[in-house]
């Protein structure tokens, strides 16, 4: 009784310092959510807005553009897939993984070649174990990802969007990564960046009704689409990524509450067989002692006969 009574005792002891460290965890992710909504909620006025002017210029021209022009035969796709350095957030990684499979699927059976672009140790440890083709990889920066994180992986994906597919270029830029709903809710969305669908966009837009103005492009319509390309490709990742860092540190803060509140019903539930196998110790002794004592007056009353 006293070697399962020790037993129990060391795994309190384990379950209480585990659960200090997911409380522990579980506030740092809490604190780190709220930055990350903040940063959300400043950026996506400036991709929305800039998405708006890229669709001004293209239905205010004729040019073709990479940015605004489909491909008649579309035969190569780039994917970029956003995930995290780290885990611990339940099923943040996989189901973004798996929306990003999910579409590979359907871009090969329309009969395109994807070339993979990932962003995080999660993501690119996946691939790597499966032994898939990765075109490029980024990490390191996942839970405060900044501007410049931002337009250094928008560099390689304009660059395939520019370059013809002969040539290893791609006609279509998808990207895949989780959508920061609420506290409770995170999804893993996919979006086609390139090229930009004029006639989604114009429906999605509030003003539906309103006229819109004529415009007059100097020195051209081609050189403002070219001036406007980067900067539209790297703002919707940028806030593609602070969408994905803020539903990350979501993700771990109801995962980090959940193992706390689980180790706290494991506490309570050792605690219980504890202390039965104490009182089961402490009956066996008495009853050792009680046993033992009859035993001795017994005896001191046959000495006496």
């Amino acid at each position: 009784m006293g070697a399962q009574l020790r037993v129990y005792k060391r795994r309190i002891r384990s379950v209480t310092a585990t659960k200090k460290i997911t409380k522990a965890m579980e506030m740092i992710a809490a604190s780190r959510v709220v930055k990350a909504q903040r940063k959300v909620a400043a950026s996506t006025p400036y991709a929305n807005e800039l998405t708006r002017a890229v669709t001004a210029v293209g239905t205010g021209s004729n040019t073709e553009h990479p940015l605004t022009t489909e491909a008649k035969t579309p035969t190569r796709s780039a994917v970029l897939l956003l995930t995290s350095d780290r885990g611990l957030a339940g099923a943040f990684n996989s189901n973004a993984i798996k929306a990003a499979e999910q579409l590979t699927a359907r871009l090969e059976a329309a009969g395109r070649e994807v070339d993979t672009y990932i962003v995080g140790r999660r993501g690119v440890a996946h691939y790597n174990f499966r032994e898939r083709k990765i075109a490029e990889q980024w990490t390191g920066f996942t839970d405060e990802p900044t501007y410049a994180d931002a337009k250094q992986i928008a560099g390689p994906l304009i660059e395939a969007i520019e370059t013809e597919t002969a040539e290893g270029g791609v006609d279509e830029l998808h990207i895949v990564y989780t959508e920061f709903v609420s506290m409770m809710t995170q999804t893993a969305v996919d979006s086609r960046l390139l090229p930009l669908s004029l006639d989604e966009v114009a429906e999605e837009s509030p003003a539906k009704d309103q006229i819109l103005p004529l415009y007059d492009f100097e020195p051209s319509a081609e050189d403002v689409l070219d001036a406007l390309l980067p900067r539209y490709v790297e703002s919707r990742i940028y806030n593609a990524l602070l969408q994905s860092a803020a539903s990350k540190h979501a993700a771990t803060r109801r995962a980090m509450k959940s193992a706390t509140d689980n180790a706290g019903d494991l506490i309570n539930s050792l605690s219980r067989l504890a202390n039965a196998a104490r009182q089961a110790e402490i009956t066996q002794e008495i009853s050792e002692i009680v046993g033992g004592s009859a035993a001795l007056a017994d005896a001191t009353a046959g000495s006496d006969k």
